[in-house]
């Protein structure tokens, strides 16, 4: 009975930044629970070699270029998934961006723009196309990627940018929960902490970052990206089936404190 609460079969996911770190570790959970998947990412390259990585694994999946910050591209990319896969069933809203420390006095309003833009526009654009055709359907699961840093302001590093943009697409998942909740569509969110990926390694070898890090970890360890994944899944399926709306912090301990 509870196994098959994670069962996938007869399913299509989408999945934003698709191509490395959470979103293909994430690839690789929901189509080991038989979901067919689609994974997008902005750097063609970054997306093919993701795409190679799951083809060594025995997945196929298909793959689309796609920038998140252009509202008209993720709608073309929402229609043509859905008629080219029957229905989109499961949106993994993950694609995001970190920033190199940036004092709130001093950031440039480039800079502000731009992470708002790929972190938060980007998941507003992701949920509303995706959204409507499972809004007429009746049906659907929207995973977006939060973070810690919507729910505490880092430190040492400075990054006023990314942790609105977290902080606001919490909020966002808790606002468009209740709007589709008795319409079928299900949103919910996952907190990571710093995860083992590529965007975050960077701070890996600066003994003045990290050694704060692990100080504020309770466990004294980052996660892995198929840690978070498997709290996305858990997120996508039939297992989370009465929650919409929740965060789902993954953060080794941090937010303890």
């Amino acid at each position: 009975m509870y196994l098959k609460k994670f069962d996938l079969s007869g399913q299509t996911a989408f999945i934003t930044g698709g191509g490395r770190g959470i979103g293909l570790s994430t690839a690789e959970a929901l189509l080991e629970c038989g979901a067919k998947v689609v994974i997008s990412d902005l750097d063609p390259a970054v997306l093919a070699a993701g795409r190679e990585e799951l083809a060594v694994k025995g997945w196929t999946v298909d793959a689309v270029q796609l920038d998140v910050t252009d509202a008209d591209a993720v709608g073309r990319a929402a229609r043509e998934a859905n008629e080219n896969h029957g229905a989109i069933d499961i949106l993994i809203a993950n694609a995001g961006i970190a920033w190199p420390d940036t004092p709130g006095e001093s950031m440039s309003d480039e800079v502000w723009r731009k992470v708002i833009d790929v972190d938060l526009n980007g998941v507003y654009w992701s949920c509303r196309e995706f959204g409507r055709a499972m809004l007429e359907r009746g049906k659907g699961s929207i995973v977006t990627t939060g973070s810690m840093s919507g729910l505490i302001s880092n430190k040492p590093q400075r990054q006023a940018h990314y942790n609105a943009a977290k902080a606001g697409v919490h909020h966002l998942t808790r606002s468009l929960a209740g709007e589709w909740a008795e319409r079928g569509v299900r949103v919910n969110t996952v907190a990571p902490t710093y995860v083992d990926t590529a965007m975050s390694r960077g701070g890996f070898d600066k003994p003045e970052l990290f050694s704060v890090w692990m100080d504020y970890t309770p466990m004294k360890r980052v996660a892995r990206s198929d840690e978070i994944a498997a709290a996305i899944l858990f997120l996508a399926s039939d297992a989370s089936s009465a929650m919409t709306g929740s965060l789902l912090v993954v953060d080794c301990g941090y937010t303890i404190w």
